[in-house]
């Protein structure tokens, strides 16, 4: 493969196994692995049945399974494109971010809707995405981060939070499970 080729396959134990490298299959499996409802061994079932093709000849388990997640997850983090140090911190929520998520890359490829493409490699949709360097989703993210660690926040910024809370808090699954059952019953209850 040369450099300027997107892998469409991986290796797994010297054989070679087709992945699904559309950006809309990988999303399946960041929102998988965003949902604090799964455990472990069900976040790396979901990535590999979403990404191979073939995920029935993987080996199933050993040091061969062990390959096979890491190179799942390689690509699932963009391959080898540098990468600062990873924070703890969350900023994204690949479901909930959606709505701003698409515009930017959209916006960035100079396309209408990336949504209306017939496939977009993952590495392509990725690089895209880092390129935003304006907009609502950045700034969400920023403050998502800025808050997160704690640092001072602007007054418009400060504002901008109390204005759209719900923009910008993540939640789990099961934290916003909790909120609509609440929700629905204070409704059940005041007869609306």
């Amino acid at each position: 493969m040369s450099i300027a080729e997107l892998p469409t396959s991986l290796t797994v134990c010297g054989e070679r196994f087709d992945i699904r490298s559309d950006f809309r299959d990988i999303l399946v499996i960041c929102q998988a692995l965003d949902d604090d409802d799964l455990s472990d061994k069900e976040k790396a079932v979901v990535t590999l049945r979403c990404l191979f093709y073939d995920w029935k000849r993987l080996p199933r388990k050993g040091e061969g399974l062990e390959e096979a997640l890491k190179k799942a997850y390689w690509f699932v983090g963009g391959g080898d494109i540098p990468k600062s140090k990873r924070s703890e911190v969350r900023v994204i929520d690949w479901k909930k971010d959606g709505h701003m998520i698409y515009p930017a890359v959209s916006k960035t490829l100079g396309v209408i809707d990336v949504r209306g493409l017939d496939y977009l490699h993952w590495f392509t949709f990725l690089g895209a995405f880092g390129e935003n360097e304006d907009g609502l989703l950045s700034f969400v993210l920023s403050l998502r981060g800025k808050k997160a660690r704690h640092k001072k926040l602007t007054k418009a910024e400060e504002e901008f939070l109390r204005n759209n809370k719900e923009l910008i808090v993540i939640r789990s699954e099961k934290e916003q499970r909790e909120i609509d059952e609440t929700n629905d019953f204070l409704k059940e209850l005041l007869g609306e």
